[in-house]
């Protein structure tokens, strides 16, 4: 089993030991990762479909949730709305070669025993922690919702239900997956290693969140090629690294599936180059060897070419 390809492109790892440990004794470790079915599948998303990609090339047994239920709680549509998205993510992540095992919340969520489960979670979790918990990921904690706390409670039972060894999510995951650490053994299952994935950046820059509720911030996996070149082409990209979406989107998208990036640009500007590793690309971008122009053209058409799937 393949290490190096489940740590890489991850921002923590809880724990790393636990990880090393868990690759040893079994070899078909299951993890799993939940999607809230409320809004568009956007190019944020392919961070953790990457991670999942190479979670399954190598060797583990992937589980998506995809949380209908959660989404219902979390306010983000009614049942119909949620009904339709189901197979609108479900076809996307396909597209996007995710060939997982999928799952529906409402398939086992109403369980006796699943139930029984949430409410023993919620005897030993304080409301102040729940509500914690869910800062990251509800739009307006200041007047959250009961369903808004049972949530969180509901995503630790779902790793017991999910039989999972390795919870995984973005960073706005962080929170609730210690809280899982902490009290799973109370209702019989061990704690989870955690793996998070980087959070990219909105087009707008590191101020604004990507989020499919702001269209301007971010891409569609089904968006049309001139939107993509014009979206890209008014991207943010500062002449360094930290907060710069064009430089995540090339590291955490576009090498991990192509392995590497060919930047066409006229002959008096140096020509056509390939970078083999992100690492070269990056170099050559911060010693201004390689234009934001030139870049930005290359992530469009790269882009284009990774989503063509979703659009075909």
């Amino acid at each position: 089993m393949d290490s190096e390809q489940i740590k890489r492109n991850t921002q923590e790892i809880v724990t790393e030991e636990e990880l090393d440990s868990l690759l040893k004794k079994k070899k078909s470790s299951i993890t799993y990762c939940g999607y809230e079915v409320s809004g568009p599948v956007h190019i944020g998303t392919l961070v953790a479909i990457n991670k999942q990609i190479d979670f399954q090339q190598a060797g583990l047994k992937v589980k998506v949730l995809l949380a209908d239920l959660h989404t219902y709680l979390n306010r983000k549509g009614d049942e119909k709305f949620i009904e339709e998205m189901i197979e609108y993510w479900k076809n996307s992540l396909n597209a996007l070669g995710l060939k997982a095992e999928f799952v529906l919340g409402t398939e086992f969520q109403f369980d006796k025993e699943y139930i029984h489960d949430v409410l023993s979670l919620a005897l030993n979790s304080t409301m102040n922690r729940a509500l914690r918990s869910m800062q990251e990921i509800a739009r307006d904690v200041e007047h959250a919702r009961v369903s808004q706390v049972i949530y969180p409670l509901m995503q630790i039972a779902d790793i017991k239900a999910l039989d999972v060894d390795i919870a995984h999510g973005g960073m706005e995951q962080r929170k609730i997956h210690m809280l899982a650490r902490e009290l799973l053994p109370e209702i019989g299952h061990e704690k989870p290693v955690c793996i998070h994935t980087p959070l990219l950046c909105s087009l707008q820059g590191p101020e604004t969140k990507m989020s499919s509720s702001m269209p301007e911030t971010m891409i569609k996996v089904e968006e049309k090629p001139e939107d993509i070149k014009s979206k890209i082409s008014k991207a943010y990209c500062p002449p360094e690294k930290e907060g710069n979406p064009i430089l995540q989107i090339c590291e955490l998208i576009l090498f991990p599936k192509f392995g590497k990036m060919e930047i066409k640009r006229p002959d008096k500007f140096g020509g056509n180059v390939e970078f083999t590793s992100y690492e070269e690309l990056e170099n050559s971008y911060l010693d201004k060897n390689l234009h934001a122009a030139d870049l930005k053209n290359s992530v469009a058409e790269a882009l284009i070419e990774l989503l063509e799937p979703v659009r075909g």
